[in-house]
């Protein structure tokens, strides 16, 4: 197969790769399709990739301003899933640091909703919907009525 050549500051190791992680969609995936969902037959109402704080230069992918709740659908190739990650072979010093990279802003992103009250959730992309929407459900309610959530923060 005659592929075309690489740009050159492009990180794949061949045409086909690059199509596959420029393929990669940043919002509106399936796992955060089937949650937002999930969510809204429950009546819950949110925003999409936005910021939780304007200040911040970070969105989540659902965000519930009134709740002060922030939720994030962790890939989990891209956020570095305990349980499924495997680290790529190819460009395996340039993929490692991409990836603890993200790990480290996702705890600097936490820090910071929380500093200023906010709940966070993480969810990893493999979970169940269900059960995350439940849990999502639960922490907007119990922050809209002033109860003390029994799950409390949930940082992945």
């Amino acid at each position: 197969m005659n592929e075309r050549p690489l740009p050159a500051d492009s990180k794949a190791c061949s045409a086909s790769v690059r199509a596959v992680m420029r393929a990669n969609r940043g919002k509106d995936t399936g796992p955060e399709l089937a949650l937002r969902k999930l969510l809204y037959q429950r009546g819950l109402r949110y925003r999409v990739d936005a910021r939780p704080i304007p200040e911040i230069r970070r969105r989540a992918d659902l965000v519930f301003p009134g709740a002060r709740v922030a939720v994030f659908v962790d890939g989990c190739f891209w956020h570095g899933c305990p349980e499924h990650y495997r680290p790529a072979t190819r460009n395996a010093e340039f993929w490692r640091d991409k990836i603890e990279g993200n790990r480290i802003r996702d705890v600097e992103t936490t820090k910071a909703l929380r500093s200023v009250g906010w709940a966070v959730i993480r969810v990893w992309e493999h979970e169940v919907p269900e059960s995350a929407a439940e849990l999502i459900a639960h922490e907007v309610q119990a922050r809209r009525t002033g109860a003390r959530s029994p799950a409390g923060d949930r940082s992945g």
